[in-house]
C-alpha cells in the first residue's frame, strides 16, 4: 500500500502540495539535504524514498539502530563511484555525535545527500553541525479523514485486503484508534478482517483495537508537551482541561508519584501564597497515592488537580525566591549589619557585635528603624504580594510595615 507517488501520498499537504518544499525541490530536480521530523505512520519514509527516485538519484538506506561508521563509509566510497547519492538514515537520532560527525564533511561537500527520518525532536537529538546543513521537516499526525483515505485505497486496490463487507461505522472506529499513525491504521484493518472472517464490521474491529494504546512516550517530546499542558491548564484555572490532561497521561502509563511530584510543584510555583493550604494538600495527596495506590488512589490526584485549578493563583513566592537567589549571587559576601551579629564570646562583644538591638517583644519602634540587610542592598524589596486570595489579606500589612522600614509614616486605608 505504499504511495508510488506524491500524488499518492495521504497528508502532509504543506509538504507536498503545489508550490510546496518537497513539491518543489522535485520539480526541480534537485535534491538538498534535510530530516523528516513526525511521528510514527506519518510518511517519512516513503516520502524519503519518493524524492529519491523522483530526482533519478541512487539511494542507499540505513536504520540508525544497527548501522554505524563502517555502514557510512561504504555509503560514501559507492557515492564516489556514482558520483553521489542520497542516504536515507531512518531514526537518525540513534547515532551518536561521533557518528554524526562522520557524515558532515561527505554531506557539506555534496557527495552525499542526507534525508534523515525522527521521531525525536532534532533540536534535541541531532548534531547543531548537522542540523545546519539539512532543513527540517515536520510532518504532521494524520487526521481521521486521511486515515479513512487510506483504509478505503487498502480495500479497493487490486492488491489490497480482500474482504466480503466493510461496515462504515467500523472503518470510522479505526480511522479514530490509530492516532494519526498510517501504519497502525493499516494493522488493525488487517486484524479486524481476520478475526471478522472476512468481515470489517464493528464488533471485529472493537476486539482488533482491545484496549488500545494512548499517544504518549514516556520520556519523550510528547510526554513533556501533555505535561506542560496539565501544568499550564491548572495554572490558567480551567479545570476540565486539567482533569482531561492528568487522566490522558495516567491512561497512557504515566508514572502517578510523577505527576503527584508535578502537582506538588504547581501549588509550590502557581498558587504559592495565594492559598497556603494548597502545599499541605498537595502533599496529602502524594501520600493518599502512595497509601492506596492505583486506581483508588488515582481519584486523591484528580481531587488534587480540581483543587489546584480553582484556587486563586500567585507565583509571588516564586519570583521573589528567583531575586533573592540573584541577590546573593550579584552579593555573596556583603557584610552583615553589626546590629543582627551574634555575639557569643566577650570579644565579639566588645567589637560591637550585636550591640544596639533592638528586640521586637520590647522595643518594637526600634527594631524597625534597626538595619538589616547588607548596606549594598539598603532598600532592597524582594517580595510584592499578589492580590489574590490570602496575599489579598496581608498586603495592606506588607505595605505597613515596609513603611515603617522606610521611615515613613504607614499608610491609611481610606
Amino acid at each position: 500500500m505504499r504511495p508510488r507517488s506524491l500524488e499518492e501520498v495521504v497528508g502532509q499537504e504543506h509538504l507536498t502540495g503545489p508550490g510546496k518544499p518537497l513539491r518543489r525541490m522535485l520539480e526541480a530536480g534537485r535534491l538538498s539535504s534535510f530530516i523528516l521530523w513526525g511521528p510514527p505512520g506519518t510518511g517519512k519514509t516513503t516520502l524519503a524514498r519518493l524524492m529519491a527516485q523522483g530526482t533519478g538519484r541512487g539511494i542507499v538506506a540505513l536504520s540508525a539502530v544497527s548501522a554505524g561508521v563502517k555502514d557510512i563509509k561504504e555509503a560514501v566510497a559507492k557515492a564516489q563511484e556514482e558520483d553521489g547519492l542520497v542516504l536515507f538514515l531512518d531514526e537518525i537520532h540513534r547515532f551518536n555525535k561521533s557518528q554524526q560527525d562522520a557524515l558532515l564533511p561527505h554531506v557539506e561537500s555534496g557527495l552525499l545527500t542526507l534525508i534523515g527520518a525522527t521521531t525525536e525532536n532534532p533540536s534535541f537529538e541531532v548534531n547543531p553541525a548537522l542540523r545546519s546543513r539539512a532543513r527540517v521537516y515536520v510532518l504532521k499526525p494524520l487526521d481521521e479523514a486521511a486515515l479513512l483515505r487510506l483504509l478505503r485505497r487498502a480495500l479497493e486496490h487490486p492488491e489490497g485486503l480482500r474482504v466480503q463487507g466493510v461496515q462504515e461505522k467500523a472503518l470510522e472506529l479505526i480511522a479514530r484508534a490509530a492516532m494519526g499513525d498510517a501504519r497502525r491504521a493499516l494493522s488493525a484493518l488487517e486484524l479486524t478482517a481476520s478475526l471478522g472472517e472476512g468481515q470489517i464490521d464493528l464488533e471485529a474491529a472493537q476486539e482488533a483495537l482491545g484496549a488500545g494504546t494512548l499517544a504518549m512516550d514516556k520520556g519523550g517530546e510528547y510526554f513533556y508537551d501533555l505535561i506542560s499542558a496539565l501544568h499550564k491548564s491548572v495554572r490558567g484555572s480551567h479545570v476540565d482541561a486539567a482533569l482531561y490532561y492528568l487522566a490522558r497521561m495516567l491512561q497512557g502509563g504515566a508514572d502517578p508519584l510523577y505527576l503527584a511530584r508535578r502537582l506538588v510543584r504547581m501549588a509550590v510555583e502557581d498558587i504559592g501564597l495565594a492559598d497556603p493550604n494548597a502545599l499541605r494538600l498537595a502533599t496529602a495527596a502524594k501520600e493518599a497515592y502512595e497509601f492506596l495506590g492505583s486506581p483508588e488512589g488515582e481519584l486523591a490526584l484528580a481531587e488534587l488537580t480540581l483543587y489546584l485549578a480553582l484556587a486563586p493563583k500567585s507565583n509571588s513566592a516564586y519570583v521573589a525566591w528567583k531575586a533573592a537567589q540573584e541577590a546573593a549571587s550579584a552579593h555573596p559576601d556583603a557584610p552583615i549589619p553589626m546590629v543582627l551579629r551574634n555575639a557569643p564570646t566577650g570579644l565579639m562583644k566588645d567589637l560591637g557585635y550585636g550591640r544596639g538591638y533592638a528586640y521586637y517583644h520590647d522595643d518594637p519602634e526600634g527594631s524597625f528603624a534597626q538595619p538589616y540587610l547588607p548596606e549594598a542592598l539598603r532598600g532592597l524589596e524582594l517580595y510584592q504580594a499578589a492580590g489574590e486570595g490570602w496575599e489579598e489579606k496581608v498586603k495592606e500589612r506588607l505595605e505597613r510595615l515596609r513603611s515603617r522600614f522606610r521611615g515613613q509614616p504607614p499608610r491609611r486605608t481610606p
